[in-house]
């Protein structure tokens, strides 16, 4: 077991664990709710949806090992969009010092850059 592995396993974990609950407990409606609210009426529950089906999409991308760059290349940009429109306002820290900061966003990220660079032709170690 190489350590991409491990971490491509862990990140699907995340991924998986970040889209699947809020699709069967309907929660994902009201994240669909929070987007109308801020500005992207009326299509904030189909951009929810899209977004809670794309870290799914990309925690099984990661599992199979292929398009990793792909995977990578959209969702970056949604926890960067993340940060922006709910984490930031909340400081840095996730837990302890604070509540829903960026700093867990900013691993994902740092970590979905690295498999991105490594990648090649489609696949990692």
């Amino acid at each position: 077991m190489t350590p991409t592995l491990v971490l491509r396993i862990t990140l699907a974990a995340v991924f998986f664990m970040h889209g699947i609950p809020s699709i069967f407990t309907g929660a994902v409606n009201n994240f669909g709710n929070l987007l109308n609210g801020a500005g992207f009426a009326p299509i904030g529950l189909t951009l929810a949806w899209m977004i809670k089906l794309s870290h799914v999409a990309c925690a099984v991308l990661l599992i199979l090992n292929r398009y990793i760059r792909v995977a990578t290349l959209i969702t970056i940009p949604i926890l960067v969009a993340g940060i922006i429109m709910i984490h930031a306002a909340e400081g840095w820290f996730v837990v302890g010092a604070g509540r829903n900061g960026v700093e867990f966003n900013i691993l994902l990220i740092s970590a979905l850059v690295y498999l991105a660079i490594i990648n090649k032709k489609g696949i990692v170690a």
